[in-house]
């Protein structure tokens, strides 16, 4: 996907007032704005899951980065079967879930674990993958997954990401399909955490310095 077709929300204007839409009251004090609200996030699900389903090239192994991918991955998954109904494109579907460790508080760590056992990670070869992510951030925990995807030689391997993180950080890694193009700030919601808190909010939202 080209950069020009991710939705870019990294300038001020793009935050809107915690008073435009509705938030749960115990988080009133700890997010300073709302960075993309809901509907928004689930009418741009519905055009990557298109671009998906055009570009599969056979069955789809869908797996979900866990924890902070599991609500786009439920969404995106959703949307594709839709897609199969309304279209009648057939694209078969089996999912998987893997755990990438990469983060402790506000800082992205050099460390990268990741779940699955060698013998697990056979399974995959041979077939054409989808990692299903929330967030890219320096992009080194992505990178570090594919390659050791690719010693299992599987048939394809493609990668959306919800969000991308504009940061000096990165290491210039772009995945296949975007949703959002966002500033270099901690956000949460939408299943993305601080600290295991959040995961609750609907909206993504910048969390307040003061919290942090």
């Amino acid at each position: 996907m080209n950069p020009s077709d991710w939705i870019d929300v990294t300038t001020e204007k793009n935050h809107y007032s915690l008073d435009h839409f509705v938030i749960p009251d115990h988080y009133d004090e700890d997010v300073s704005s709302i960075l993309i609200p809901h509907g928004v996030i689930m009418d741009r699900i519905k055009k990557l899951a298109r671009m998906i389903v055009d570009d599969s090239p056979g069955p789809l192994v869908v797996c979900c980065v866990l924890k902070g991918g599991h609500q786009y991955f439920a969404d995106l998954v959703d949307e594709i079967k839709k897609l199969r109904r309304i279209n009648g494109t057939s694209v078969q579907l089996s999912l998987e879930f893997i755990r990438v460790k990469s983060y402790m508080n506000d800082t992205s760590s050099g460390g990268v674990k990741i779940s699955l056992t060698d013998a697990e990670l056979q399974e995959f070869k041979g077939k054409n993958l989808l990692i299903v992510e929330d967030i890219i951030d320096t992009g080194a925990t992505m990178v570090k997954l594919l390659d050791r995807l690719a010693l299992i030689e599987p048939q394809s391997v493609r990668v959306t990401s919800l969000l991308i993180k504009k940061t000096p950080r990165s290491n210039g890694y772009i995945p296949d399909y975007v949703g959002f193009a966002i500033p270099d700030a901690f956000v949460v919601g939408y299943a993305l955490d601080y600290n295991e808190y959040f995961r609750d909010l609907d909206h993504i939202c910048v969390i307040s310095v003061s919290y942090i």
